[in-house]
């Protein structure tokens, strides 16, 4: 394993381990989101520039696209849950309450 995919790897790694163990905030579990998403589009485009090929060009255009897509609709309902819940606490959020 060269250090480029162990780096971008353990970038990966840690973003998962902040998902899964510290979801106290819904803007943490976003953040670490975000962070999967980057490691992820860094680590598809460094494999499609060593490929030199242009047939996988187009991926990692299509993996920002999704993750800003995601971004955007993380941050309204981030909006949307503090307007209606008065915090954005995971632990408040019941998903049975409309």
């Amino acid at each position: 394993m060269t250090p480029i995919h162990f780096t971008f790897s353990t970038a990966f790694l840690l973003g998962l381990s902040g998902l899964a163990f510290h979801r106290t905030h819904l803007l943490s579990a976003l953040l670490c989101l975000e962070g999967m998403m980057l490691s992820l589009f860094v680590a598809l485009s460094l494999w499609t520039m060593q490929l030199s090929s242009n047939n996988f060009s187009l991926a990692p255009m299509l993996l920002l696209a999704f993750s800003a897509c995601e971004a955007s609709v993380g941050l309204a309902l981030m909006v949307a849950t503090a307007r209606t819940h008065g915090s954005d606490h995971l632990r408040n959020l019941n998903l049975l309450q409309c």
